[in-house]
């Protein structure tokens, strides 16, 4: 399995498996899926864009952008997203270590993750596993699907 660069072709994977993380509603804020005019924006409005491919297929994604402006636009923010059909096969670890690799290339300093859902043990233990540090606990920062609140734990990295 190789991660690199997305391309245009990859699109409709790519909305596929991002589109099956916002519909299972909790992960990512977004609450809208995307089709294939407003994924081609989005993705292409990123810093950087990657993908995991292996043969021709695509399992998995993530988005590298800043997390904010001027005095803090050193500070990037990412996202993952990896097909239901090939959780559990360490591809999501590939995508945050590539992310590292590319935030740093890129000329950002810190990777900040603003809300790690609570329940989300899977992805925080890959967090802490790579070396992450929480930065505390944020009560109800996430409405889940169902409409419950549960807590965000924000995460940092020096790159």
């Amino acid at each position: 399995m190789i991660i690199r660069e997305y391309t245009n072709q990859d699109l409709p994977d790519m909305i596929r498996i991002w589109n099956e993380v916002v519909e299972d509603g909790i992960a990512f804020p977004q609450e809208d899926p995307l089709d294939l005019e407003s994924g081609a924006a989005f993705f292409a409005s990123q810093s950087y864009t990657g993908v995991a491919e292996e043969d021709g297929k695509i399992f998995g994604l993530y988005i590298l952008h800043p997390n904010n402006v001027g005095r803090c636009g050193h500070i990037c923010n990412a996202s993952y997203a990896v097909s239901s059909e090939s959780r559990g096969k360490h591809i999501g670890e590939k995508l945050v270590l590539d992310c590292l690799k590319k935030g740093k290339e890129i000329g950002f300093r810190v990777l900040q993750f603003n809300a790690v859902v609570e329940s989300n043990t899977h992805a925080r233990h890959l967090y802490e596993k790579l070396g992450f540090t929480q930065l505390g606990t944020i009560t109800g920062g996430f409405r889940m699907k169902d409409g419950h609140y549960e807590n965000i734990c924000p995460y940092f990295k020096v790159l």
